[in-house]
């Protein structure tokens, strides 16, 4: 019996060492996604502040942000989900920027500020679609602190990732991604800054132990 046992046992030591592997990666799987799950719950359930819903709207599901190679203004490579970490603020657009295109710059920087102490949490990202250079105004203002993390990407891949409402162009938002890289959020074109803040500062909140300092800081 002794002799015939002993794989079993053995058998029975690896199948307990497997499920305990399994359970830990498990465990951290749920620590990991509990500040998510938070953070949303805030938008879809509790809602403390008894204010409603949310301004902006809701991507259900999310969307990963793409593994893509995009480039920033001075050619150099930079990885899209190398941006991951933080929240962030994205505008779409060319190079060419107009003023409609400079007024949501200037949007996506009044946002940032408008959050106080925990504007460090969130970057400005200015996803350009074209070859073309700035002005040196624009420029100029695009590395002012904080800096705007201007890259390049071809409108085509923008495309894949976000998403404009019916009826409106890419340009016309701005869209909320959160530090694990997925877009959640898209804000309304021609948006009310006070709506667009309270919806970011029920993200901040909910997230607290959840992302890094930003980049921009």
């Amino acid at each position: 019996m002794t002799v015939h046992s002993l794989p079993l046992a053995v058998v029975d030591e690896q199948q307990r060492r497997t499920w305990s592997g399994r359970a830990q990666a498990i465990l951290i799987l749920l620590v990991c996604m509990a500040p998510v799950v938070a953070s949303y719950w805030v938008f879809y359930v509790a809602r403390p502040d008894g204010s409603g819903a949310a301004y902006g709207t809701l991507i259900q599901p999310t969307v990963a942000i793409p593994d893509v190679t995009a480039t920033d203004l001075q050619g150099a490579s930079v990885s899209l989900r190398s941006l991951k970490g933080q929240w962030l603020l994205v505008t779409v657009g060319p190079a060419t920027c107009n003023a409609v295109c400079e007024q949501r710059l200037l949007l996506q920087r009044q946002l940032r500020e408008m959050l106080g102490r925990e504007r460090e949490r969130v970057d400005k990202v200015w996803l350009v679609t074209d070859d073309t250079a700035p002005s040196p105004a624009l420029q100029q203002a695009l590395a002012a602190t904080p800096p705007v993390t201007a890259l390049r990407l071809p409108r085509a891949v923008v495309q894949g990732w976000l998403k404009p409402a019916a009826g409106h162009a890419l340009e016309e938002h701005l869209y909320i991604v959160d530090p694990m890289g997925e877009w959640m959020m898209r804000v309304p074109a021609s948006p009310d800054p006070a709506k667009v803040r309270r919806d970011l500062e029920r993200l901040l909140r909910a997230s607290a132990a959840w992302d890094l300092p930003g980049r921009g800081s």
